[in-house]
């Protein structure tokens, strides 16, 4: 019996195939890989896929995978008082600073303030018990609120809180079906651009709110002609107003970063440790900070007037306030499906989707992009689980549609701070989230005085950061090529929309991988034999498919009418082949038997010989060798009798 942490055991087979426990381990696509032994095929039928399709069924459903979907079962046995405190300390100070935040990224989508806070607790008490990665906090983000707006083009909550639900559904079957590798076809560069464009263009979006007139627009041309057409209507009071708070958000963002005394912290006195907690506290609650010192000025000005806030008009005072939000929270229910027009008539389900576009696709993909970065950012090296965050993410969202959210997903500010707070389990989510809560329950009649101009600050101070000019010199030292689709996508998602622009990000992304999969390098050199032979060897250095083939024929054809040579073609790089390949293998090999110019196959795969030979089963033969010193017999064999008989 092997003792219970000894690994496997681990043997090596001849087609260098990794055997573990007598059963082959075999992940990914089979369509390219590199087998040297031809296994025969087993049919399958309508029952062996449903025996298939069962056996995984049940395998989803045993009970050691149980807590792979739902994780906290891994942690809580463990949960002791210290990770309570942790995830108690940790969870206030993102509750504090996700409250401002929540209700500025719903002003950026274009939302009453209230729908951003209703973003941010039911997803974050559900993702404590489907997350697996402490850090993240669940609630409207920059990225997901801009593409938001975008999106609902100023239709309303009902639309907004649809979105999130259909976010979320596509999110869910993302991650049931597998389809988590899409996310893969967005590179570092092209995720670098969009996010640079995206900061850019949720900058332009809050100018407005900071010198305080009207205006909109989804591409940055439109947000400039759409800013300077009431560009004269700007108010003094909004201008001071949202400057001081932008000055100020910097400000304290510096001071959080000031340590007093040594580098190490077990080297400072308690003292020192005091005040360096006071002023990263200070830094961290920056944004609620602003908030309640500007409300309190709103206060001030409102009150003054003697003015009735139970009016649906704003007070005639120096700078714009949010005005009255709903208290409470928000009553469970389904996400409209439908709604009647003013007219009387029905929009239906899909005419809703439709008037919403491709941002439906595109949102929850960019959603799960961001939240898997910041995933394998805190990770610290530790594998993630892709297909559970797509699930847990997807659920959240749902959950949220159900009280009347916004689409939602993680926060890289959010996560930072949750990491230097100390947070020791998911389990910060239900105090951010209760946080969140009492706020609606008790606090909404003090949003009222909340200045538009500060809420716009606080985006603006956070995404400016999101800008990434320094991976533009890695990438330039790295590979320049790689700057074309980085800079694509930049430019594209700032004059066109934003769906489009990170389309074309990845086409460019895709036309440089076909390119280089249509392309293949061939080395070439002439080769002389023992017996004084001269023949030509030609290397690809990878496989055969369609995109490749023709030009590796144009390649081997035009070098061997050249030199007049015998040809051999070392096939050691070809992994894999497709019928198209073989159909030109076909007419290579019967090009030059016409011609009378001998072609030999060095090192092809057994399993590839099964591939070109499937195009014609009679009389398809090629000129094979595995022996290098085999080139020399055959060659002067052939020249010899100077014939070519089959081998």
């Amino acid at each position: 019996m092997p003792q219970k942490n000894q690994l496997p055991d681990i043997t090596e087979n001849s087609a260098d195939t990794l055997v573990y426990d007598r059963e082959i381990l075999n992940i990914g696509s089979s369509d390219f890989i590199l087998i040297d032994e031809v296994s025969v095929k087993e049919e399958k039928n309508v029952k062996t896929y449903c025996t298939l399709i069962a056996n995984k069924t049940k395998s989803a459903f045993k009970r050691k995978n149980i807590p792979k979907r739902l994780p906290f079962l891994q942690w809580w046995p463990t949960y002791s008082k210290e990770d309570c405190i942790g995830d108690l300390l940790a969870g206030i100070t993102v509750g504090l600073t996700l409250i401002p935040q929540s209700m500025s990224f719903a002003a950026l989508a274009g939302l009453p303030p209230q729908y951003g806070l209703y973003t941010s607790f039911i997803g974050s008490l559900m993702y404590v018990f489907l997350g697996t990665c402490k850090e993240v906090p669940v609630g409207p983000t920059a990225i997901v609120s801009l593409m938001t707006y975008n999106t609902l083009n100023g239709r309303g909550p009902v639309y907004g809180t649809l979105l999130c639900f259909l976010t979320g559904v596509i999110q869910l079957i993302m991650g049931i079906v597998g389809l988590g590798f899409l996310i893969d076809f967005i590179s570092g560069p092209v995720n670098a651009g969009f996010t640079s464009a995206v900061a850019i263009l949720i900058v332009m979006s809050q100018v407005k709110d900071i010198i305080g007139i009207t205006a909109g627009g989804s591409t940055l041309l439109d947000m400039i002609v759409s800013l300077s057409k009431d560009i004269g209507n700007y108010r003094i009071g909004d201008i001071v107003l949202g400057s001081i708070c932008f000055v100020v958000i910097l400000f304290l963002r510096m001071i959080a970063l000031i340590h007093v005394g040594p580098e190490v912290n077990s080297k400072r006195t308690k003292v020192q440790r005091i005040i360096n907690q006071t002023i990263w506290l200070i830094g961290t609650f920056r944004n609620s900070i602003v908030i309640v010192v500007t409300t309190f000025i709103g206060f001030l000005y409102v009150n003054s007037l003697d003015y009735d806030v139970t009016s649906n008009e704003l007070p005639p005072i120096p700078f714009k306030i949010i005005g009255k939000v709903p208290p409470g929270l928000p009553d469970f229910d389904f996400p409209k499906f439908s709604i009647m027009r003013e007219n009387g008539t029905t929009v239906g389900f899909f005419e809703m989707v439709s008037n919403m576009g491709s941002g439906v696709i595109v949102l929850p993909i960019i959603a799960l992009i961001e939240n898997l970065s910041i995933c394998k950012t805190f990770s610290l090296g530790k594998p993630v689980d892709a297909t559970q965050e797509l699930m847990a993410i997807g659920l959240c969202n749902i959950g949220n549609s159900f009280f009347h959210a916004m689409p939602g997903s993680g926060s890289f500010s959010r996560c930072a701070v949750n990491t230097a707070s100390g947070v020791r389990t998911p389990m910060e989510g239900l105090y951010s989230g209760i946080l969140v809560m009492v706020a609606l329950l008790f606090c909404t009649p003090y949003f009222y005085y909340i200045p538009k101009s500060a809420l716009a600050a606080i985006i603006i101070a956070a995404v400016i950061f999101m800008v990434e000019i320094r991976v533009v010199k890695p990438i330039y030292r790295s590979k320049k090529s790689d700057l074309i689709p980085g800079l694509g996508t930049f430019f594209a998602c700032l004059l066109l929309h934003m769906e489009i622009g990170i389309l074309i990000g990845v086409g460019l992304n895709l036309i440089s991988i076909l390119y280089h999969a249509a392309r293949p390098k061939l080395s070439i050199r002439v080769n002389t034999t023992r017996s004084g032979i001269n023949y030509l060897m030609m290397t690809p250095d990878r496989c055969l498919i369609f995109p490749s083939v023709d030009y590796v024929r144009k390649i081997i054809i035009k070098h061997s009418l050249k030199q007049n040579l015998p040809v051999v073609i070392d096939c050691s790089h070809i992994y894999g082949a497709d019928f198209t390949a073989a159909k030109v293998i076909e007419l290579l090999t019967i090009d030059f038997s016409r011609r009378g110019q001998l072609l030999f196959f060095y090192n092809l795969k057994p399993s590839l010989v099964n591939v070109f030979e499937g195009v014609r089963p009679k009389d398809f033969n090629i000129r094979l060798f595995y022996e290098f010193r085999e080139i020399d017999q055959l060659l002067h064999k052939h020249m010899t009798i100077n014939s070519t008989p089959e081998d």
